[in-house]
């Protein structure tokens, strides 16, 4: 039973495309949407008295099977949020936004006392939620880019919206001083004014109400162009927001699975005591790994089982520094001029925030002092804590 209830929930979700059953009925189910959406269209004409019976039988079908969709909704929920119990899930199903337009798309058919019929329009909200099936990206879904585009740039949509709304209220005011005693039938009130304004500001306007006299044509022309340039504001801002959020989610995309590796080379002596070892048996420190022994122009893979010869060049990989309490590494190497070349490390002119933590002389990591002298052809580590800003607060 609860494998078969496994399979209903899993067929009636969105399908993916090896699970045809589920496929089937998310394509059946927005047949049966769009045919109660032309029912609920054509009804209203008056040529389709001759087939009121047929449309009627087919909408009840239709209705039928939402209502036995919301019933298998509410018997799996528990599959639908499988964190709460049984008896919770069905709940969070039965009070979500999913769960009321699916209810709602079929209650107002049995119970037309309670419901207006004009009810039918949640049924359009199903081929919103159901066009989730027709996603523009594998990656991201468009209706969250909306989202996300609207909460970043919220301050900057708010504040447009005031000043069109401060705009609106100094015009509804200087029309209806300029016109009521022309038209006192037309601008009765400052509102009329209002309602003017909002047909100028924001779209051609009616022609319902408009001004007659000289000083309100002028207003009104002048108004006009100020309304194209404040309804391109809010316009601009979610222009640009997408742009960012697209080029952030192709950034996202283009650096996933990259992993920030440094590489160092150690140059295997004689002497050196990994001379002659396995690769598997070299004390490497946890999160260092071998990745390439150069061994003259030959590049070998390190096996474990592969042996470290004197005078191969090793090729040790390990993850790179990430910069999260305020340090700063950087490398310096000393040309012949540099005015480094030739001091002590006390000697150098640096912050005390800086140190020098190694130097590479050749083949040699030197741990230095202050009385090391740096030579040209040096490279030196450079250590740097930068002190943590903090915004002070008026």
């Amino acid at each position: 039973m609860e494998r078969r209830k496994k399979r209903i929930f899993d067929i009636i979700q969105i399908g993916n495309r090896t699970d045809w059953p589920s496929r089937l009925f998310d394509v059946g189910l927005i047949a049966m949407i769009l045919a109660n959406l032309f029912i609920a269209v054509f009804s209203t004409f008056d040529s389709a008295g001759p087939y009121h019976e047929i449309l009627e039988a087919v909408e009840l079908v239709t209705v039928v099977c939402f209502a036995l969709e919301y019933i298998l909704r509410v018997w799996t929920a528990g599959y639908l949020y499988p964190d709460l119990a049984p008896g919770r899930a069905t709940v969070r199903y039965m009070t979500s936004f999913s769960g009321i337009v699916d209810l709602l798309s079929f209650l107002p058919y049995f119970l037309p006392v309670f419901f207006p019929s004009g009810v039918v329009v949640f049924r359009m909200f199903r081929v919103v939620r159901i066009l989730r099936l027709f996603r523009v990206n594998a990656y991201y879904d468009a209706l969250n880019v909306i989202a996300d585009v609207i909460r970043s740039k919220k301050d900057q949509l708010l504040s447009s919206l005031f000043i069109i709304l401060v705009l609106m209220v100094a015009a509804s005011l200087c029309m209806y001083s300029l016109e009521h005693e022309a038209q006192p039938e037309v601008f009765r009130n400052a509102f009329s004014g209002f309602w003017w304004a909002v047909s100028t500001l924001l779209t051609v306007g009616y022609g319902d109400i408009y001004p007659i006299t000289l000083a309100g044509r002028v207003f009104g022309t002048i108004l006009t162009f100020l309304g194209v340039g404040m309804v391109a504001i809010p316009t601009g801002i979610l222009s640009a927001g997408f742009v960012e959020q697209y080029t952030r989610l192709k950034n996202q995309g283009d650096d996933d699975g990259v992993t920030d590796i440094r590489f160092v080379s150690l140059r295997i002596g004689p002497d050196h005591p990994w001379a002659g070892r396995e690769v598997g048996r070299l004390p490497l420190p946890p999160g260092l790994a071998a990745a390439v022994i150069q061994r003259g122009e030959r590049a070998l893979a390190p096996r474990a089982a592969a042996a470290v010869e004197p005078g191969d060049l090793l090729i040790l990989g390990a993850a790179g520094h990430r910069d999260e309490a305020g340090v700063s590494l950087r490398e310096v190497t000393l040309r012949q001029d540099h005015p480094w070349a030739g001091l002590s490390i006390r000697q150098l002119d640096i912050s005390r925030q800086t140190l020098v933590v190694m130097v590479r002389r050749q083949d040699q990591m030197i741990l230095p002092d202050g009385d090391t002298v740096l030579r040209p052809g040096d490279t030196a580590l450079l250590y740097t804590r930068r002190p943590r800003q903090t915004a002070a607060r008026v």
